[in-house]
């Protein structure tokens, strides 16, 4: 066996998001967010489940704390829930909310677990969408409100902030087809939406770097794939170029240089179908990051499809290549062909951090009581020694945050899919931590992967 040995200072974590470990969603003057509403709507969220109760780490988050520390972990990525802080999305903030965060921030410093707060995992107050949530221009000026909120009562104690997390899934699947909470399919919306969650990433950083007495490392969440063509036939380049564009781009391009790309632009109707931006929209999206969150899932293999909407792209899945319990390829290298692209392609790339990175696979108990989730751990173990190319390739890139600590609530999915190296028992919310739990502490701890 290889051993990679990562830059000293690496930091190793795990990721949550608050709707989706949290549960407790009436409870402490919490109020209502717009998947609370998607769950409740039938047929949105496979077997009808909903994060009610999810894994209750609102009430046993000692106990997952407890879990971390004892891995080795020296991180904790994880979301404020909008709605327990401003149950409407307005007005002053609710202190029993604070209050929570206030604790669970403690609890981790006392581990010696340094807290990663992100301020928007996607759980919109519904009061906000009721007034038109990220389609109305409004509601990014709510969310520098509410994010002035947590910065004050955490700040003292919590140095790295992410404004947002993947506002593409949050634009594309909230509001272009509907996939997601609020459940709207709708091009207008949607690329109103992607705008002003760009314009909310701006006004969060500037309430970030505005705070008196701090010094915050502060960015944003970006999920991103290598967009690779099917064929070199010019129609299927065109197409993955088109993809590449509207996935990535369109969110790549006003955070680092506050700018939309002329391309993506023309492909989505023209300057008139952006005629929502703002003089010093862009500008205030452009402000510089101190780093750069990606979350790597996949490689998408994109072919020339007339018909299959605006873009004309599908995605396909390549033969022989496994794929995970929701069918995505697993392919290690493409982390690295990723960061490196990255690097190439935007030489004035600030730090990087994988915010997230994990998969899905229907592990079980078994008879010892363990779960031997091979298929994790190998995942992991090839996207880590993948990851440390890049980093030998010149890449800079901080820390890697697994995804996910506990199976959750996942999204649309509900509990049918579990990402977590602790595995959660949902009759009884028992915690087992998986094979690939020992593997990613022993990582974390030697700050080294050993690659088979």
């Amino acid at each position: 066996m290889t051993s990679r040995q990562f830059p000293h200072g690496f930091v190793w974590g795990a990721a949550t998001a608050s709707y989706q470990v949290e549960g407790a969603v009436t409870e402490d003057g919490r109020g209502p967010s717009i998947w609370d509403t998607f769950c409740a709507t039938p047929g949105a969220i496979a077997n009808g489940d909903t994060g009610e109760v999810a894994c209750d780490q609102y009430h046993r988050y000692p106990e997952d704390i407890a879990l971390m520390a004892g891995l080795g972990l020296g991180a904790y990525r994880f979301s404020v829930a909008w709605p327990r802080i401003q149950a409407t999305g307005t007005g002053p903030a609710n202190p029993k909310g604070l209050d929570h965060y206030s604790r669970l921030v403690d609890a981790l410093l006392a581990e010696g677990i340094t807290p990663w707060v992100t301020l928007y995992h996607w759980d919109l107050p519904q009061a906000l969408q009721d007034v038109g949530g990220w389609a109305a221009r409004d509601t990014a000026y709510r969310f520098a409100e509410y994010a002035a909120l947590v910065e004050s009562a955490l700040g003292d104690r919590v140095s790295h902030w992410t404004t947002l997390n993947e506002p593409k899934v949050a634009s594309h699947a909230g509001y272009g087809s509907g996939i997601h909470a609020p459940g709207i399919d709708d091009l207008g919306q949607r690329m109103r939406a992607t705008h002003h969650l760009l314009l909310a990433h701006g006004l969060g950083m500037e309430v970030l770097r505005a705070a008196p007495g701090r010094d915050h490392t502060a960015g944003i969440t970006l999920d991103l794939s290598p967009v690779v063509p099917v064929t070199d036939a010019p129609a299927d380049v065109a197409a993955a170029r088109r993809l590449d564009g509207d996935s990535h781009r369109l969110f790549l391009d006003p955070v680092l240089y506050g700018r939309y790309p002329a391309d993506v632009v023309d492909d989505l109707g023209g300057p008139a179908a952006f005629d929502f931006v703002q003089d010093g929209d862009l500008e205030l999206a452009g402000a510089p990051v101190d780093f750069l969150g990606v979350n790597y899932y996949r490689r998408i293999f994109v072919r020339h499809s007339p018909g299959e909407g605006r873009l004309e792209a599908a995605t396909v899945l390549p033969d022989g290549v496994p794929v995970t319990a929701v069918d995505w390829p697993v392919e290690p290298d493409g982390l690295r062909e990723l960061l490196v692209g990255l690097a190439k392609d935007h030489p004035s790339l600030p730090p990087v951090f994988i915010t997230e990175n994990g998969a899905a696979f229907d592990d079980e108990v078994s008879p010892d009581g363990a779960v031997h989730d091979q298929q994790r751990l190998d995942y992991l173990r090839g996207h880590l020694a993948a990851l440390h190319q890049a980093v030998e390739e010149g890449v800079d890139v901080r820390g890697y945050f697994v995804w996910t600590l506990l199976d959750n609530f996942e999204w649309a999915e509900g509990f049918a899919k579990r990402f977590g190296i602790v595995r959660v028992d949902y009759d009884t919310l028992r915690r087992t931590p998986k094979d690939s739990a020992a593997f990613f502490g022993s990582v974390a701890r030697a700050n080294a992967v050993e690659e088979a």
